[in-house]
């Protein structure tokens, strides 16, 4: 798949950034989570353990992912696409250049963690090649207005 969107790396002074895009997109999950998905603190701590990948629009913030090579397999999560631009490839865009650095990177898989109460979720990446390999508790329980649990869905890759 093309874009004409560069995919580049997020730096640390734009946590605060992210975090509010990540807000903003998964506030779709607040039927069963309270509270936002995270904070500045939150992605900079991530930042400790793998990056992020954004994509710009007029210099305006509208896509991001996080990505964490871990041999054998990588995985990227907290894939984050601004609500108005969201169904116009973006998210497409970004799995594909996560999956192009985990390849890089020495990483035979890609996984990722998808939550179970999100039902248009897997079947989403089943159409990419992701398989259910398992399942997880939620991390944060605590944090839950409803029980749920992640889905672990992993693909192959290949070095492009």
């Amino acid at each position: 798949m093309t874009s004409e969107y560069e995919v580049r790396q997020i730096w640390p002074d734009e946590a605060d950034a992210v975090a509010a895009l990540v807000n903003r997109a998964f506030d779709v999950e607040r039927f069963f989570k309270r509270g936002d998905r995270t904070t500045a603190d939150g992605v900079m701590a991530m930042m400790r353990e793998g990056l992020f990948l954004a994509i710009e629009d007029n210099n305006q913030l509208v896509g991001s992912v996080f990505v964490r090579p871990m041999r054998p397999q990588g995985y990227f999560g907290m894939l984050a696409i601004a609500p108005e631009r969201q169904g116009h490839g973006l998210g497409r865009t970004l799995i594909d250049a996560a999956e192009r650095h985990l390849a890089h990177a020495g990483c035979t898989h890609a996984e990722i963690h998808v939550v179970n109460l999100r039902e248009e979720l897997p079947p989403y990446y089943a159409r990419l090649g992701y398989v259910t390999v398992g399942e997880i508790p939620f991390p944060k329980p605590d944090e839950l207005s409803e029980p749920c649990h992640l889905i672990v869905m992993r693909k192959p890759l290949t070095v492009p």
